[in-house]
């Protein structure tokens, strides 16, 4: 083998085809396009993303699912385990001051996650079941 001699494998390059240059090129007369049609026209061979024909798209054949309540969005939770930062009676404006409940919420509501130790008092804060038995089994409550 020399370098002299290297071409490229068979049919890796091929010419550029030229276009609307007669029957000679191959290519001749209506240029590839076919007859007639949107696509034989000039500018109009686009068709828009999930455009089916006239026929009515998937995207509004299908059923609208799901909803997201905006009540859900406003309440914040708060672990069990950081409850034990705080003491005595906790209310919501304790929970905003301890910066455990975002500026946006307008409820908090406590999970059970984590262990608490500490004797605590919830007043007007929401509480899951389990979180409300551990509060009561270190001796606090939950009052609504």
């Amino acid at each position: 083998m020399k370098l002299n001699t290297l071409k490229p494998a068979q049919g890796a390059r091929t010419e550029r085809t030229r276009v609307g240059r007669g029957i000679g090129s191959g290519l001749g007369k209506t240029a590839g396009r076919g007859h007639k049609g949107s696509f034989a026209r000039s500018g109009k061979g686009k068709i828009k993303a999930g455009f089916e024909g006239g026929q009515m798209p998937l995207r509004k054949r299908l059923p609208k699912v799901g909803f997201r309540s905006k009540l859900k969005l406003d309440v914040a939770e708060v672990m069990l385990y950081q409850l034990d930062k705080l003491d005595g009676d906790i209310d919501f404006a304790a929970l905003r001051a301890a910066k455990l409940v975002p500026s946006t919420a307008k409820r908090a509501k406590i999970v059970k996650k984590g262990e608490i130790s500490k004797k605590l008092v919830l007043k007007g804060i929401l509480a899951t079941a389990g979180a409300r038995e551990a509060i009561e089994a270190a001796g606090g409550k939950v009052e609504e």
